[in-house]
């Protein structure tokens, strides 16, 4: 299948692998096998020098797995990918392949959590260090950069401000001084966004959230135009490191992916009305969503991509004691870390999400104690704002 002749929801369908599925299976199987064997010696010798594609261990490579990275690749517009299994497993280890001891990464000084602790706590230890700058404001990142600097890593839309950074112009400056550009495109999703259509380098997923769709698994992906960096990655980071997505897990994703754009439509929408109708509500004092004509990112979201996601978050009057009331009241919605499956839910990054941060951080990088974070989920628009109506009445 030429990927440029279809759409993407038809992408999310058809794209990857072979003509036709084993046994004529509409499906593409699960191959749950951890070894893979051989014709003879010769036919090893063919392998293990890539001169075949064939398999070896599921570490490496799997049928399943690599159908999903071909249909991701398909979907964000790359080259090729590499299957992790998780979110943080591909975040980490495509900083690790891109940095040696002495070198360092430029990061937005707003990240998630986890990522945030990587950059700051866990490469210093192997003589690698970074820089924190807020790259929404490109000349901040050229202030920051030194011959030591050979990545510039973030998130847009960020977790949790929502805040938009301009991916052209950071590629832009980046290529200049021969930096490497990673996006974390998991809140927009390849329906929304491609970061390698605008220049990046690579593009990292965790799987877990919009990709999957359903909360029933864990996951992560990474996506290049540059098939020799996939091959780097996979088999002296991936397989070396050795967190490799359970085939069982490839398949769960490539079932999600079916839906992707129909959910992201769907969500959007949703999210579109929530936060339209929390900017009105006298208790609400500020919405963060790309979609509204009044937040500071929206003319850079519409230029840079087709939509403006499901992710939204807002402040309250009374701050942290009135937000911990409204998340622990809200019925419909849940309060879980996730994001970006059919359930809307909802927490406070300062308590969950994000707690790795210091309040002396949280404060310089604007990000209140009571700031409430929603992943707008597919329930019925009207249930969704019944809820928020009612526990706004209450509290």
């Amino acid at each position: 299948m030429k990927k440029q002749n279809h759409k993407f929801d038809t992408l999310a369908i058809h794209a990857g692998g072979k003509k036709k599925n084993p046994e004529n299976a509409l499906n593409y199987p699960i191959f749950m096998t951890s070894t893979f064997t051989f014709d003879d010696l010769d036919h090893v010798e063919k392998v293990m020098s890539f001169e075949s594609d064939d398999y070896v261990y599921t570490r490496g490579n799997n049928p399943t797995l690599r159908h999903l990275e071909q249909r991701i690749s398909a979907l964000e517009g790359g080259i090729a990918a590499v299957a992790f299994s998780s979110g943080m497993a591909a975040i980490s280890s495509v900083l690790f392949s891109l940095l040696k001891s002495g070198e360092k990464v430029i990061a937005h000084n707003i990240l998630y959590g986890s990522t945030h602790n990587v950059i700051t706590k866990l490469l210093p230890k192997y003589g690698m260090g970074y820089k924190l700058a807020d790259l929404t404001k490109p000349d901040d990142f050229i202030s920051a950069i030194d011959e030591k600097v050979k990545i510039v890593y973030f998130e847009t839309p960020v977790n949790p401000d929502l805040s938009i950074i301009d991916i052209n112009k950071i590629v832009k400056i980046a290529h200049k001084n021969g930096i490497k550009v990673v996006v974390d495109n998991t809140f927009a999703t390849p329906y929304f966004q491609r970061p390698l259509s605008l220049g990046a380098d690579v593009v990292v997923h965790s799987a877990t959230k919009y990709i999957g769709g359903h909360g029933d698994v864990v996951a992560g992906l990474a996506i290049s135009n540059d098939q020799d960096y996939i091959n780097y990655l996979k088999f002296d980071y991936m397989c070396e490191f050795g967190g490799v997505m359970s085939p069982f897990n490839g398949w769960l994703l490539l079932r999600g992916i079916k839906t992707l754009g129909l959910r992201m439509r769907e969500q959007e929408k949703n999210a579109k009305i929530l936060a339209k109708f929390l900017q009105a509500h006298s208790m609400v004092t500020k919405v963060n969503y790309p979609g509204l004509k009044n937040f500071s990112g929206f003319e850079l979201a519409k230029e840079q991509m087709i939509g403006f996601g499901a992710m939204l978050s807002f402040e309250v009057i009374g701050g942290l004691e009135t937000a911990r009331k409204i998340v622990s009241n809200l019925k419909l919605a849940k309060l879980a870390v996730s994001l970006g499956d059919c359930e809307t839910l909802v927490e406070l990054p300062a308590a969950m999400t994000h707690r790795g941060y210091s309040s002396i951080e949280l404060k310089k990088y604007g990000l209140s104690l009571s700031l409430i974070r929603v992943s707008v989920g597919l329930e019925d628009i009207a249930d969704i704002l019944g809820d928020f109506e009612q526990t706004l009445k209450n509290i």
